[in-house]
């Protein structure tokens, strides 16, 4: 996991002094709890769903149609909704080689490079997602099923969960420039 074989990096993203940082740290952490919360339930939803349209189908030998569409939704809305609570974490997979062999100033500096590389990625995915969720509503798009959900459903959790992703990254970035270490 990124970020745990370093002692002095902090998971939280709140610094001591910045009102602003600390206020908006807690807003997302709250934000993160009830997103878990509900991820956890969007898991369980799945897996009753996908269990429900094994034993359909086994037992009574009926099509099923909108049990995996509905769980791939759950679970792409579980997967991207959380990513801003396990970057919050530092949960995130991670190679960790150099930690032990650099001095806490480069490991720190390589953090935040790091950190600012995947910020540039994540903000450019969420830019994407956001303007394909436009696309899906203004078009009125849909997937190809019988049941036909409307595509927009999973590119705003997509787009949410990324730009909360964002959100953290920058937080932590922040947060970085007011923990550099002295020595």
């Amino acid at each position: 996991m990124h970020g745990q074989a370093d002692p002095s990096a902090v998971p939280s993203t709140a610094v001591g002094t910045d009102p602003v940082l600390a206020a908006l740290d807690r807003c997302l952490g709250l934000c993160n709890r009830v997103i878990i919360i509900c991820s956890a339930l969007a898991l369980i939803a799945a897996c009753v769903i996908l269990s429900y349209s094994v034993l359909t189908r086994s037992l009574f030998k009926t099509a099923t149609y909108w049990q995996d569409e509905a769980a791939v939704f759950l679970l792409v809305g579980a997967t991207f909704m959380t990513a801003a609570y396990v970057q919050s974490q530092r949960g995130h997979i991670g190679i960790e080689a150099l930690v032990g062999l650099l001095s806490p100033r480069v490991n720190h500096v390589r953090q935040l490079l790091v950190d600012l590389a995947s910020l540039a990625f994540c903000a450019f995915f969420a830019w994407k997602s956001w303007t394909l969720t436009h696309e899906a509503w203004v078009d009125g798009q849909v997937s190809n099923s019988i049941w036909s959900p409307p595509l927009s459903i999973p590119y705003a959790l997509m787009s949410i969960g990324m730009t909360l992703l964002c959100v953290q990254m920058t937080l932590q970035i922040w947060g970085a420039f007011y923990r550099w270490p002295r020595s």
